[in-house]
């Protein structure tokens, strides 16, 4: 199950959880075993959880406040969390969702700020906390020296077939990212390695003065950021609907689409090895990844092979690193962010919310307004119970969206062809229709019946006509086209990739996913404008195939209704 240990100590030192020195006020990064000891004091220590993260004198603050306990005595305490079961001085202390529910955010805000100046770099709160802090890594040094070691000589490993000029360094401003970035640096000795950033426009105000520090620490890095510079992220969910759980269109609008652009400009056809700080303990989902893959059907980016240094880290083996090491990051993790991703994520939890509110207030109202004027129209009854209870985040295809339309192909068969179809079109057929149908084949207008404005399709294996295209009156469709197939071994198949083409065209709303499938940057999206570049495209059909997109548009997806 975990190919790249060395040896059975490493699978010991992953699988290791956490223990807890009531004399020393630290916790222990140690493996399963009754008779666990400090390594400072050799007093017996005890088993509290399988994960723990630090909690920093800001998140103290707000910690108090929802305990009710005096701010004084918290700043003093040695604490530590996983998710809501915080630690006070070693004894165990749990939050409810309710309790994060039903705090009153604007008194928190004022009580945070009356002990603004009791979290200062130089306070007492901050002095106790590095006290115990030094502590933790003196007690937990092996532990840091072993997965260091370890992951040096993966990365030393993985980069053997590239040269460092095809190497990056994917890095989104996190804990995780960071510490990546820095095994890497560090492990090759190369400063000037590419970083990636990709900039979702839904970022923190703090990982962006976090990148800016970043940049300013590493004036050799190349820092290259990805951006979708023509959408606007609350004008896409007015027309689609927001994103959820399961539809998260802006993951390929805002972040994969961009990252593959600037890595077409920066490599073209080249292969590349991509350092990502993914961990296996994050989440169900990235616990199926693989420590290294290569380009393969799975990945969301083609043409790269993905390398994760840190994939059997734990969050106690992040910080470790990062405290250790006195590594510069993301300050919303001192105010109590475990996630410094999009702010606004369906997958944020509870606490990200009241966070939000709290040190990004206006933000956080206006997309609460946002998701209530959805609510109301589409339809449901209690709009504020409805997104205030994170229901939105379920939400599942298009229903009561009026874009749902563009998804539903409508057709009907033509009663004087075999093997033709009449398909409904949102706009007119013209030159930017057919180039749909370039992956099928060479567009050839010249042989097709110029009265009736045809097109013909040629296969590229055979040079023997695919599809007939021509514009067609029909009553009922506003525009239409009538698309026959000839000379198909099985005509089903063609005229259902036929379908996905018609789709895309009725329903594109520039998702950049298809600029992420095509291996060979056939696909781009420019101006509003979809366009498969004729002399790039090879014809492997990838983007007309249903593994790699839902019903051939991931709109199809997005604004699916029940019982279609």
């Amino acid at each position: 199950n975990l190919p790249f240990f060395y040896n059975q100590n490493l699978q010991k030192t992953f699988s290791s959880v956490v223990y807890y020195c009531q004399n020393c006020n630290i916790p222990l990064i140690q493996e399963k075993d009754k008779n666990n000891v400090c390594p400072l004091c050799s007093a017996k220590s005890k088993y509290i959880s399988a994960d723990i993260r630090p909690v920093f004198p800001q998140e103290k603050i707000l910690l108090a406040i929802i305990l009710q306990k005096s701010v004084e005595e918290i700043l003093q305490s040695s604490v530590w969390t996983n998710n809501l079961h915080y630690f006070i001085n070693g004894k165990s202390q749990n939050l409810k969702q309710d309790d994060l529910k039903k705090l009153d955010t604007e008194n928190a805000k004022k009580i945070i700020l009356q002990n603004q100046s009791s979290v200062l770099e130089d306070s007492p709160a901050y002095e106790f906390f590095y006290s115990n802090i030094k502590k933790f890594s003196l007690a937990n040094k092996n532990r840091l020296n072993i997965i260091k070691e370890e992951s040096f000589d993966f990365i030393k490993d993985a980069v053997k077939k590239f040269s460092k000029e095809n190497v990056v360094l994917s890095f989104s401003g996190g804990k995780d990212s960071t510490v990546c970035a820095n095994l890497v640096i560090q492990a090759l000795s190369d400063p000037t390695l590419t970083h990636l950033f990709c900039d979702t426009t839904l970022e923190l105000p703090f990982t962006h003065q976090y990148i800016e520090r970043y940049k300013k620490s590493f004036p050799m890095t190349e820092f290259r950021t990805a951006k979708n510079n023509e959408q606007d992220f609350l004008a896409v969910c007015r027309d689609i609907g927001p994103p959820a759980r399961m539809m998260r269109w802006c993951c390929s609008m805002f972040k994969t689409g961009p990252i593959t652009r600037v890595l077409n400009r920066k490599f073209g056809n080249k292969q590349i090895l991509t350092f990502y700080g993914i961990r296996s303990s994050e989440s169900v989902a990235r616990s199926k990844y693989s420590r290294i893959t290569e380009n393969n059907e799975s990945m969301k980016i083609q043409k790269q092979t993905v390398a994760s240094p840190i994939f059997y880290w734990k969050d106690f083996d992040i910080w470790l690193y990062l405290l250790s090491e006195k590594i510069d990051f993301n300050e919303a993790y001192r105010l109590g962010y475990e996630r410094v991703g999009c702010w606004c994520c369906p997958n944020n939890n509870e606490r990200s919310q009241v966070l939000n509110k709290i040190y990004i207030p206006e933000q956080a109202k206006k997309w609460r307004d946002f998701l209530i004027e959805f609510a109301k129209s589409v339809g449901k009854p209690d709009a504020e119970n409805y997104v205030d209870e994170g229901s939105w985040k379920a939400r599942q295809g298009g229903n009561g969206v009026e874009s749902a339309k563009d998804v539903k192909i409508k057709s009907a068969a033509c009663t004087t062809e075999e093997d033709a179809k009449i398909f409904s079109l949102n706009k007119k057929c013209d030159d930017t229709f057919l180039n749909f149908f370039v992956p099928f084949g060479k567009i050839s207008k010249e042989l097709g019946r110029r009265l009736l404005n045809e097109v013909i399709i040629l296969d590229t294996k055979t040079g023997l006509p695919l599809l007939a295209i021509q514009p067609f009156n029909q009553n009922g469709f506003e525009h239409a086209v009538k698309i026959k197939i000839t000379n198909a071994k099985n005509p089903q198949d063609i005229m259902r990739k036929v379908g996905y083409q018609i789709r895309k065209f009725n329903a594109c709303r520039q998702c950049l996913k298809c600029e992420s499938v095509c291996r060979h940057g056939a696909i781009t999206i420019t101006s509003g404008e979809y366009y498969i570049n004729p002399e790039k495209c090879v014809h492997c059909k990838m983007c007309v195939t249903e593994k790699y997109l839902t019903g051939g548009c991931m709109m199809e997806k997005y604004l699916r209704t029940k019982g279609e």
